[in-house]
């Protein structure tokens, strides 16, 4: 009986696969395509050179130049060179303006800072709830514009109808009683004072915040393990990791203060006197009330130089302090 041999299928080939393409040759860029991306830049750069560079150097070349009203119709300036900060330099009511505005913005920063990063620790330790509450509270405080802000104050403590006036007077202190507090120096400077330390403290604080985030929680259990309090884990922990950001706020804070011009222009215009009067104050004075554009220009000249100074000095001391740590 035959047997059914099955038939042996034919051996597979390997099924070859198509050879790869050449990679097509991209075509070098042309000169249109290279300038694409500073043409999309370049009206951010002009208007950064026209509302920025040009009105600086605007005003380096007026506090050279003899720049009064006469000057300012016409056209016709003339060089004068140093003269204009000669001038400055020998005015003793200058100096005077100079001391009440270092004083002005040492006061002002070392509140802000000590406020900000109290109200920082305040807000880490906080629950959900109260987090948002406060962080909201800052938030609307910070968005409240100058000129409103500066109004408001102005109401609180005006003579008659103040509520300051009418709560102290409630309290007992009829002394009080239609007091006028932009009438005294004292009392002005610190109005203003507490009004650009609420004004800073908002921004400052969540920054802060936002930097105590960042921070690993082990460093703070290792330290609570070795016996430290809350004074020393600050000092030894939070604040050599959030130097940098130390330094930033700092920074912009006495960027802040040293240029406080609307909050004082609004509420005193420099007075009683010159009480509340600092530099950029001081600058618009001069070249408004006597026409003298080109003292006000050299006096904005100076409060450059020196706020820039007091930044080199404490960038200078902080990179020394970080050099020493290493």
């Amino acid at each position: 009986m035959p047997v059914a041999v099955e038939p042996t299928s034919a051996p597979r080939t390997p099924r070859q696969r198509p050879a790869p393409r050449p990679a097509a040759r991209r075509k070098p860029a042309g000169r249109a395509h290279g300038l694409w991306p500073y043409a999309l830049i370049a009206p951010a750069i002009g208007g950064m050179l026209y509302l920025l560079v040009y009105p600086l150097v605007r005003a380096v070349l007026i506090s050279f130049q003899d720049f009064r009203l006469r000057q300012l119709i016409s056209g016709n300036a003339e060089f004068v060179g140093l003269r204009n900060y000669r001038t400055l330099l020998a005015d003793p009511r200058f100096w005077e303006v100079v001391r009440r505005t270092f004083l002005f913005m040492a006061v002002n920063v070392v509140l802000i800072m000590v406020i900000a990063t109290l109200v920082a620790l305040m807000v880490e330790r906080l629950r959900r709830v109260g987090r948002t509450v406060v962080l909201c509270s800052l938030v609307l405080a910070w968005a409240m514009p100058v000129v409103a802000a500066t109004t408001v104050f102005q109401w609180l403590f005006h003579s008659e109808f103040g509520i300051v006036n009418w709560s102290l007077t409630s309290l007992g202190l009829d002394s009080f009683e239609r007091y006028p507090w932009f009438a005294n120096g004292t009392a002005a400077f610190a109005i203003l004072v507490t009004l650009i330390v609420w004004q800073s403290v908002p921004f400052a604080a969540i920054t802060l915040y936002s930097a105590l985030t960042t921070v690993p929680l082990e460093l703070y259990e290792s330290a609570r393990l070795d016996g430290a309090g809350a004074g020393r884990i600050f000092r030894s922990v939070t604040f050599p990791m959030l130097r940098p950001i130390f330094l930033l706020v700092f920074s912009l804070e006495v960027i802040w203060t040293f240029k406080a011009f609307v909050q004082i222009w609004v509420m005193t215009r420099g007075g009683p006197g010159d009480a509340t009067t600092i530099l950029p104050v001081y600058a618009v004075q001069t070249a408004l009330s006597s026409q003298r554009y080109d003292l006000g220009s050299a006096a904005s000249m100076i409060t450059v130089v020196l706020m820039s100074g007091v930044l080199v000095l404490y960038f200078r001391q902080m990179f020394r302090q970080e050099d020493e740590t290493r």
